[in-house]
């Protein structure tokens, strides 16, 4: 088993996990969705980002690609939630809680894309 595979493939399942628990709940309501968990989301993106720089394959453009859309879209999910609620009070309003989560879906999407395509890599890659 190569070691360097897994840790690949668990950063790229962690970062698609973590987007899904931000995003599940209630669209509107700032208290099914963490901040906390949106924070930990977007490290955990960069993480596998980096992890993706060094492929230089047709492949590893798509995986890099994907990664920079989740990434471009959780932070600004985080930045539109320090600008509607900048003094920490109880959260965003209904309306700009919409607005995060529909960022944090976006790049659910991207996750997606990307666990799909390592898992097709994967499975075309032969032993």
């Amino acid at each position: 088993m190569n070691l360097e595979r897994v840790t690949f493939g668990f950063f790229i399942l962690l970062a698609l996990t973590l987007n899904f628990v931000f995003v599940v709940g209630d669209i509107d309501n700032y208290r099914h969705h963490s901040v906390w968990i949106l924070t930990i989301a977007i490290l955990v993106n960069l993480i596998a980002t980096g992890l993706k720089l060094g492929d230089r394959t047709q492949v590893g453009a798509l995986l890099l690609a994907a990664s920079l859309v989740a990434d471009l879209l959780l932070i600004s999910a985080r930045i539109v939630w320090i600008v509607t609620n900048p003094e920490g009070g109880p959260g965003p309003s209904a309306e700009d809680m919409v607005t995060i989560v529909s960022l944090g879906i976006g790049a659910l999407v991207a996750n997606i894309v990307s666990a799909v395509i390592l898992i097709g890599d994967t499975l075309m890659s032969r032993r």
